[in-house]
């Protein structure tokens, strides 16, 4: 599979070597070519990518790039407005709908000189319904969802970096399952104004295929749109920091472990054992009574979410249902069924759980650097219809803490990706774990 990175290239821009034009040619060429297969976009703007790639390419000519992504070729999952592309959300309810402004994060990325080549598929209302993209690695197979466009498109090799959103593991899980990096920073590092919900796990994160492309596009986007109000923009800064070993590793098995594939269980506790050997000192449940408490306190931290998300999707799902009842898949009805049967009182006890679950994971700062588990139970499912399991990535999203998927593992063939968690704010300390990581493997 072709891998397509940015800042690698960079450095040939200035000379004349290489230019953004020239990338993003390589990229339309690629889409072309494969998207009839993966059907990652649901819109490419080549005439308006080509124009900023055009300009790109004058300043550095001129050695006056914008910044460090200045040229870079970004997707964007179609929850995010753009003034020159539609928005549709995944739902037929709004076909060829534009908002006539752009969201905080393309915003950012224009001013910082990045060319947004189109808008990749996601489930309806980045939910559960899935849509038409497949697996690059076997078409036969589920990206996973519900940046499913933007992990297909990065793991296909026709963008170095596409935008995406988690709610429960809507980044972690399809870059498990298409074999790239899955950044989800701490929650509200990353503006996430102009896309289609306000959930409180929701938060902006990126597919890429290097850790370098990634820190540098969060880090322009903060720069210029900071993060949500009233929390810290991203913290990470504009490149991964050194490869640095971890003293001490968590080991969590979420409430996912007993379902997970027996291989990628073996692979990933070869590699850590591999760790050890290293130096690294492991600890899990049996060996630490915080993390007993945390793993009994996480267990359900996917139903718990799924409840909370509902809750909170009452305005505007339900008053779009009123109208568009019969525009709305059976599952996304089903969601809304499960939020009207809830009072405040439930909503309430929710938070409450999710609040045990912070607290509980509180206790392990300063006891380890990061922890880790698996990124999904195992390679991506057969078919179309599901996008997976989230149960491992529902804990960093209800911990609104950062996590890192790394395609590590593989099993029949297939990408599996091993997951780091880290601690509020901690994305340069995340980063330098997940190059020590990389270097590892």
């Amino acid at each position: 599979m072709t891998r397509v990175t940015f800042m690698d290239r960079r450095p040939a821009f200035a000379g004349g070597g290489d230019s953004p034009r020239a990338m993003l040619d390589q990229c339309l060429d690629r889409i072309a070519k494969r998207d009839g297969e993966v059907r990652a976009f649901v819109t490419v703007n080549a005439d308006g990518a080509r124009a900023a790639a055009d300009a790109a390419t004058a300043r550095y000519r001129a050695g006056k790039p914008l910044s460090p992504i200045d040229g870079m070729p970004v997707a964007l999952k179609d929850i995010f407005e753009t003034v020159d592309m539609p928005t549709t959300f995944g739902s037929p309810i709004f076909k060829d709908w534009r908002g006539g402004r752009d969201s905080a994060v393309a915003f950012a990325l224009r001013q910082a000189g990045a060319v947004l080549i189109g808008k990749t598929v996601t489930t309806e209302f980045a939910a559960s319904f899935a849509g038409p993209t497949r697996n690059p690695h076997d078409l036969e197979r589920t990206p996973g969802g519900s940046s499913s466009g933007s992990a297909a498109a990065v793991g296909d090799g026709m963008v170095p970096v596409a935008i995406g959103s988690q709610v429960v593991g809507s980044v972690l899980r399809p870059a498990s399952f298409c074999g790239v990096i899955g950044l989800k920073p701490t929650y509200g590092a990353l503006n996430k104004g102009g896309i289609c919900d306000a959930y409180s796990q929701n938060c902006v994160g990126t597919l890429s295929n290097s850790l370098a492309d990634a820190y540098a596009v969060c880090h322009e986007i903060a720069m210029r749109v900071g993060g949500d109000p009233g929390f810290a923009p991203f913290r990470g800064g504009p490149e991964p920091a050194l490869p640095r070993a971890p003293l001490t590793l968590g080991v969590l098995e979420t409430g996912g472990w007993h379902m997970a594939d027996a291989e990628a269980k073996r692979q990933f506790m070869a590699l850590l054992a591999r760790l050890i050997g290293e130096g690294t000192q492991i600890v899990d449940r049996r060996a630490s009574a915080r993390i007993e408490r945390l793993e009994h306190a996480i267990v359900d931290a996917r139903d718990v979410s799924s409840r909370i998300n509902a809750w909170e999707g009452l305005w505007p799902f339900a008053e779009l249902q009123q109208r568009h009842g019969d525009q709305f898949s059976e599952s996304y009805r089903e969601r809304m069924r499960i939020a009207a049967s809830m009072t405040p009182d439930d909503y309430v006890a929710m938070l409450t759980r999710r609040d045990a679950m912070r607290a509980a994971y509180d206790e392990l700062a300063g006891q380890v650097d990061a922890v880790v588990t698996l990124s999904a139970p195992g390679p991506a499912p057969q078919g179309l219809k599901s996008t997976g399991n989230p149960v491992f990535n529902a804990v960093a999203t209800a911990l609104r803490v950062p996590a890192i998927s790394l395609p590590l593992l593989q099993v029949d063939g297939m990408p599996v990706g091993f997951q780091l968690i880290g601690f509020a704010g901690g994305e340069a300390a995340l980063s330098a774990y997940a190059q020590y990581f990389i270097d590892l493997k």
